[in-house]
């Protein structure tokens, strides 16, 4: 009932870092509550998981340290991680913006992983809930001390390696939180984050006639800027450009400043006011020059919302001026998001304040390590979680 390593969380970090400790020859011992194995892995993009991003850097990734993170990035990067891929001769193929997925299923990666742990000689135990944990008083040997449905396990070290609170429908719990609280550290509070925004109902009830549109668009929010698509529903606001600005919108709620609104820009690529100025003479109707650009039923909705329903020449130039200021970035305040039940991962967590960057162990807790989405780290959507998984994990499995 001795190991030298615990690891509570068999997801993408914790099996990371029990196949790094177990090639160090630690006796390692990886818990985990559920019988799937991996099972966010397998629900990841489509069913074809979304491993890595070509392009990871410290700016992909949001944090009350936005430096934390480069340490681990810089020693298990993703170019390392799509070795292991290349090296199981797994077929990937890359998305826009970098993204790297499988090109048959998930389960590819979570039998990489599984196989690794194996073959480093890691023990498993699942299902198995875990019950609590307790610091270990003179004992050379172990350290803490793990009660489970199985009985009690003690170690030397003991890595946290249980996620946020995102997709709590397979499993996911603040369980790592607890512990993190339970020794002394401190919590940037959790979350939903890539996750859509919900309107208010006096906002959200002129946009009805707009709900299923689609938009090549930008969003813009606290200092983050995507172009990706927008899509208006009967709740809110969804799709990739909202996912990734809604973590800029609730890192607000840490701030004490007023809150902003997200500004979606309806024209990227184009300088709205000198395209309008080209225009000032037409006798066209606004909704219909703007259905050049603009999918029609939208640019129709759009202009009427805003009772544009004129045509160009007969405009004043205020109007126009309301205009192209409202394509470039129009306004809508988020009254929350859809919660943790649509949220891609979760913001905040384990504060890194209380974490060496360079081994994922607690300062105030020799031996205690905290690895994956556990820790205030969170990526854009893209890979980038994932990613900042197989780091903290690998590098917490070289110490612990």
């Amino acid at each position: 009932m001795r190991f030298d390593v615990i690891i509570i969380g068999a997801g993408a970090a914790g099996m990371m870092c029990a196949a790094q400790a177990g090639r160090r020859g630690r006796r390692v011992l990886l818990v985990d509550h559920s019988g799937k194995l991996g099972e966010r892995i397998r629900i990841s993009g489509g069913g074809r998981c979304n491993f890595t991003n070509r392009n990871v850097g410290a700016e992909n990734y949001l944090s009350q340290n936005p430096h934390f993170c480069r340490s681990a990035l810089a020693r298990f990067s993703q170019h390392d991680f799509i070795k292991m891929v290349e090296q199981r001769r797994i077929p990937y193929h890359e998305r826009e913006h970098g993204q790297l997925f499988c090109d048959d299923s998930a389960q590819q990666i979570i039998d990489m992983l599984r196989d690794d742990c194996d073959d480093a000689g890691v023990q498993w135990a699942r299902p198995c809930a875990v019950h609590g944990i307790a610091r270990i008083e003179n004992d050379e040997k172990a350290r803490f001390a793990v009660a489970t449905e199985r009985g009690t396990f003690r170690c030397q070290s003991l890595v946290i390696a249980t996620g946020g609170l995102a997709v709590p429908q397979i499993g996911a719990s603040p369980f790592g939180y607890r512990v993190a609280e339970q020794f002394g550290l401190h919590l940037v509070p959790p979350k939903p984050a890539l996750v859509p925004l919900a309107l208010a109902p006096e906002t959200l009830a002129p946009l009805k006639p707009l709900a299923g549109s689609t938009l090549d668009a930008g969003s813009r929010c606290n200092g983050g800027s995507f172009r990706e698509n927008v899509l208006i529903t009967h709740r809110g606001l969804s799709g990739p450009a909202i996912l990734q600005i809604s973590s800029y919108w609730q890192m607000q709620e840490y701030g004490k400043g007023k809150k902003q609104a997200v500004e979606i820009d309806l024209l990227p690529d184009l300088d709205a006011a000198a395209w309008l100025a080209e225009h000032r003479r037409s006798k066209t109707l606004l909704s219909n020059l703007l259905a050049e650009r603009l999918p029609r039923r939208f640019a129709h909705e759009w202009c009427a919302l805003f009772g544009w329903a004129k045509p160009v020449n007969e405009l004043s130039q205020r109007e126009l001026d309301a205009a192209a200021q409202a394509l470039k970035g129009w306004a809508l305040m988020p009254s929350g998001t859809l919660g943790y039940a649509k949220a891609e991962v979760t913001l905040g967590g384990i504060d890194t304040g209380g974490l060496s960057s360079k081994t994922m162990e607690a300062k105030s807790a020799p031996g205690l390590y905290f690895i994956g989405e556990v820790v205030d780290v969170t990526g854009w959507l893209g890979g980038y979680n994932f990613q900042w998984a197989w780091s903290s994990g690998w590098v917490a499995g070289q110490f612990a």
